[in-house]
């Protein structure tokens, strides 16, 4: 974000700026969605909903879960929060307290971290690389737990490396992290944005118990909407209730009005294409980075970032992909996200790259970093 807020005081001295660094596609939401939020305004839903959600919508996610991936989700079982942020919340809140720890992959979405730090918990962050896809898997989670654990969070497709757990590496996870009498959370926000023909499962397919997060913001394309969705078990359910009563009282009204044509057919093939769009992106952008010497050792398989060793680029004068992220966005006009951002592991060395804007501005972006880098 502090990328981004250079890159627009920038912007506004009338520099040209190629945006690749905030994770937020440059598509509207679908039309049929914005159709849907101004009917309900205009017919007064304007009132609060329960905390839980609205019934309809919590209804639709069910039926989206069946139609989808051929799993039964209980409507009780969901919980609608404002955005996937607050579904992090409610799940941080509810399974962790003093002293008590989740496990998170290193590189990874650095809210978790935070989010586990405000209830008082602990971010055990675990240096993760290209040999496990940049994930946690069943022999970290027996090497790393200890009684103070709680419950391990994991990425699917992963922020920042769109890497893609398979039903069988979510099945070990479940059952390594089940023998510990603990608690698995799986985000599934990029769901939906998956390339090369890679079908990706909810873990609910392999564990009912299992939590899951997610949100309209990604493949819906409702960013601005906030909101997002929580599956718990049963148990968990008037937990998740007060907790949100406390918290925020409910999500959006109109934003839950709006979401309920997200799973319209109409609305559904405007995203296909949208997903097809991103896809020629990444299949542009990997080979160009790679040619001007960025190594990216994980091809991403979803979500729409490409996480890059940029080691070749530091020297003296630009230590760490902080400097570096730096020079590109004051020199070449590329606003890009340092590894920083993400953790510690080898973070100095890589970049993200979010491939959010259009497929020829972004190869106008490579060809300006080969350009700049020419000179030094």
């Amino acid at each position: 974000m502090d990328i981004l807020a250079q890159a627009k005081q920038l912007e506004a001295q009338g520099k040209d700026i190629i945006h690749m660094e905030v994770g937020e596609p440059d598509f509207a939401t679908p039309q049929p969605i914005i159709d849907a939020g101004i009917a309900a305004l205009k017919a007064g839903k304007t009132h609060y909903t329960p905390a839980l959600g609205l019934p309809e919508l919590r209804q639709a996610i069910s039926s989206w879960y069946q139609q989808r991936y051929n799993v039964d989700v209980s409507p009780s079982r969901i919980v609608v929060t404002p955005g996937a942020s607050g579904a992090l919340l409610l799940v941080m809140g509810a399974l962790l307290e003093q002293g008590k720890k989740v496990l998170l992959a290193d590189p990874g979405y650095p809210c978790n971290r935070n989010f586990a730090r405000f209830v008082e918990g602990q971010a055990h962050s675990i240096a993760v690389d290209a040999s496990t896809n940049y994930q946690l898997t069943a022999e970290h989670i027996n090497e790393y737990w200890d009684e103070d654990s709680a419950m391990a969070l994991v990425a699917s497709p992963s922020n920042p490396t769109g890497t893609v757990l398979s039903n069988q590496q979510l099945l070990e996870l479940s059952a390594a992290i089940q023998t510990k009498n603990g608690h698995l959370v799986v985000d599934e926000i990029y769901h939906g944005l998956t390339y090369d023909e890679i079908e990706t499962s909810t873990v609910l397919a392999v564990n009912q118990q299992a939590f899951v997060i997610n949100s309209f913001s990604k493949f819906f394309g409702m960013t601005g909407w906030r909101l997002g969705w929580l599956v718990v078990p049963d148990e968990y359910v008037s937990v998740m209730d007060r907790l949100a009563q406390n918290l925020f009282l409910a999500a959006p009204t109109l934003s839950q009005y709006a979401a309920l044509s997200a799973f319209d057919d109409e609305t559904l093939a405007i995203l296909e294409q949208r997903r097809q769009i991103l896809e020629q992106r990444r299949n542009s952008l990997l080979p160009a980075l790679k040619s001007i010497g960025l190594d990216v050792k994980a091809t991403p398989q979803g979500a729409f970032y490409i996480y890059a060793d940029c080691s070749r680029f530091l020297n003296e004068e630009l230590p760490d992909s902080m400097a570096l992220s730096q020079y590109w966005l004051h020199n070449a006009g590329v606003a890009v996200t340092p590894g920083n951002d993400f953790g510690s592991h080898l973070a100095q060395q890589h970049i993200r790259f979010a491939y959010t804007t259009d497929e020829k501005r972004l190869l106008e972006a490579v060809e300006r970093l080969s350009h700049i880098q020419s000179k030094t």
